[in-house]
């Protein structure tokens, strides 16, 4: 067998051992969600042999799943959009335009970057009290886009630096204005970026539940994570029905993944690189 041959066979054989890792533990969360509780503590065997469908009912109904879903949805819709818009522009003008402080600017972006997120969340909860969007969906999402812009913001100027020049000056010379070439030109090449960005914040949002425990007094506006915590009583156990609802709770997070997975790839590799 030819070394390149044997070598490819390797690569490959590692590349499919990484993803039975990466599948098992969403296996095991679709397995344990359809047994019953004293089958899956028992964990004498990894499929169920009766599969109790009617955990996702209990989970759904008992847990509240379609308000907490509905506003995960609105929240990090709404922050994904908010995040590749101002990420857009900013990385654009980082990358093309000259004015003073731009590496001030830059370097800002990166301290941030470092601050841990926790460590904000006392002097984003007083400023958005003082701004009256204290336990509001508006001052929420507001956060999750201040979060996600800096590193969106490098990673969308990443590519555009890589986008000839060439380009623009021929949209410019037939008439076009700097909004247009950025429309027009350069956004739709810069695609991949843009799916990166939406799936690296997509899923930061997603996932977020510290600063909705800080900012929401109303229980009916809080993302999905906080129904997920109805299950979680140490005195009424209801490992089986929590997982069912983690199965549910996954699910837009992998169908947006699917529709932009030829992207991702390509996107943060890109990213990382330059």
């Amino acid at each position: 067998m030819a070394p390149v041959k044997a070598g490819k066979i390797g690569l490959y054989g590692l590349l499919t051992m990484a993803a039975l890792t990466a599948l098992l533990p969403l296996a095991w969360i679709l397995s344990g969600s359809l047994q019953t509780l004293p089958e899956l503590l028992s964990n004498e065997r990894f499929l169920p042999a009766d599969p109790q469908w009617g955990n996702y009912v209990t989970a759904w109904v008992d847990g509240d799943l379609g308000v907490y879903l509905r506003n995960s949805v609105l929240y990090t819709g709404t922050a994904v959009l908010g995040i590749l818009v101002a990420s857009s522009l900013a990385g654009y003008a980082l990358a093309r335009l000259e004015f003073a402080g731009k590496g001030l600017f830059t370097f800002v972006i990166l301290a941030v970057m470092i601050i841990p997120a926790p460590a904000m969340f006392l002097a984003q909860y007083k400023l958005l009290v003082s701004l009256g969007l204290s336990n509001s969906p508006v001052g929420y999402v507001l956060i999750l886009i201040t979060s996600g812009v800096p590193m969106s913001t490098l990673i969308m100027r990443s590519f555009f630096v890589s986008q000839p020049r060439e380009l623009e000056e021929a949209a410019a010379i037939e008439g076009a204005g700097p909004l247009r070439i950025f429309a027009s030109v350069i956004l739709p090449l810069a695609r991949p970026g843009l799916a990166a960005v939406a799936v690296i914040q997509g899923l930061g949002a997603w996932n977020e539940y510290l600063m909705a425990l800080v900012i929401f007094d109303d229980n009916a506006l809080m993302p999905i994570q906080r129904g997920l915590t109805a299950f979680t009583s140490a005195e009424t156990p209801q490992q089986q029905i929590l997982l069912a609802a983690t199965a549910i709770s996954v699910v837009p997070v992998i169908v947006f993944y699917l529709m932009a997975q030829r992207h991702i790839v390509q996107g943060i590799g890109a990213g990382a690189i330059k």
